[in-house]
């Protein structure tokens, strides 16, 4: 068990490393909102393959999801169930 000195910098460090596992969700914004527009751009180019590029856009934008839902599960884990702190 932790304490004094030792705990504060577990929980500074737990509270930094959750900021930064929460920070994932930026780079899966960016990446959906540029899979958007260059789907919307294949699109307007060649209409006869919508249901296709929709589908590999969904595809794709999923995959870039699930990364920031594990930065969100490594910041819960990292701020209610911190294996360092009882």
């Amino acid at each position: 068990m932790l304490e004094g000195m030792s705990l504060g910098i577990a929980i500074a460090g737990s509270a930094i490393g959750a900021g930064i596992a929460v920070a994932t969700g930026f780079g899966a914004g960016i990446g959906q909102g540029y899979a958007a527009g260059k789907g919307a751009e294949a699109v307007g180019n060649q209409p006869e393959a919508k249901s296709d590029i929709v589908s590999t856009m969904i595809l794709g934008q999923a995959v870039a999801e699930s990364s920031a839902i594990y930065g969100l599960v490594i910041a819960i884990l990292l701020i209610f169930v911190n294996p360092w702190i009882k």
